[in-house]
C-alpha cells in the first residue's frame, strides 16, 4: 500500500470543501426560492421578491460558481492525471 502524499491530502480537502459549501448554497437557495413561493401565496409581494432574488443567487453561486467552476474542474483535471 502507498502511502499519500501531503499535497494529495490537501487537493481532496479543498475538492470535500468546496463540496459542501456548493451543498449549502444550493439548499439555502431551494430553501429560499420555497419561502419565496409562500410568500407570494400570501401576498406579501416585496417579501417574496427579495427571497426569489436572494434564492437565485445562492443558487447560481452553489451550481455554477462553486460545483460546476470549482468541484467539476478539480474533479476532470484530476482525472486526467
Amino acid at each position: 500500500m502507498s502511502s499519500l502524499s501531503p499535497e494529495l491530502l490537501v487537493e481532496a480537502a479543498q475538492v470535500v470543501v468546496y463540496l459542501v459549501v456548493a451543498v449549502v448554497l444550493t439548499a439555502g437557495g431551494l430553501a429560499a426560492e420555497l419561502a419565496s413561493v409562500q410568500q407570494f401565496g400570501a401576498g406579501e409581494m416585496a417579501t417574496a421578491l427579495w427571497l426569489a432574488a436572494i434564492g437565485g443567487v445562492m443558487l447560481y453561486a452553489g451550481i455554477y460558481g462553486i460545483a460546476y467552476k470549482k468541484v467539476l474542474a478539480r474533479a476532470m483535471v484530476s482525472r486526467q492525471r
